[in-house]
This record gives structure tokens, C-alpha cells and sequence, in this order.
């Protein structure tokens, strides 16, 4: 399955570096995006680095989930695809 980075996590005044919101291709609805909670997902970095991570539940309404990674995401990863397996 394959997913889009949108943004951080984010407040009001701080950006959590590690946890990232991601659209989900084919996923419009939360009850969908919750069913993937606890499924592994792959950021490729363009040197060809992987960061994997977890999605650790869903964002909003429209299908999005918060993916919580192992270490801090650039932010060249914005707008790039992770792969949700």
C-alpha cells in the first residue's frame, strides 16, 4: 500500500521531528485509516537510506494517519512516498 507524506505533527508552537501525518492512496474514510494502526512503513531517502516506522493511529476524518518514525524525517520528505506494508 502506498501513502503520501503531508506534514508534521504539529502544535502551536513546537513540530514533532519523528512523527509525521500521511494520506493513505484509496483511503477516504477514519474507519478505514484505523484499521491500519500497528502496520510498518518505509520512508527511501534519495541516497537510497530507509527510515522505517509505525502507524501508530488515524488523523482527521478524511483517511490520514500519524506514523510515528524511528528517528527524526528531513524535510525533503515532504511530499514523497512511503510504503505501508
Amino acid at each position: 500500500m502506498e501513502g503520501i507524506i503531508a506534514n508534521f505533527k504539529m502544535s502551536r508552537h513546537v513540530q514533532k521531528g519523528n512523527h509525521m501525518v500521511v494520506k493513505v492512496k484509496g483511503i477516504a474514510k477514519r474507519e478505514k485509516a484505523a484499521e491500519l494502526v500497528g502496520k510498518a512503513v518505509v520512508w527511501k531517502s534519495p541516497a537510497g537510506k530507509e527510515i522505517k516506522g509505525k502507524v501508530a493511529s488515524a488523523h482527521g476524518n478524511k483517511g490520514a494517519v500519524r506514523v510515528i518514525f524511528e528517528t527524526g524525517m528531513p524535510g525533503q520528505s515532504l511530499g514523497n512516498k512511503v510504503e505501508i506494508k
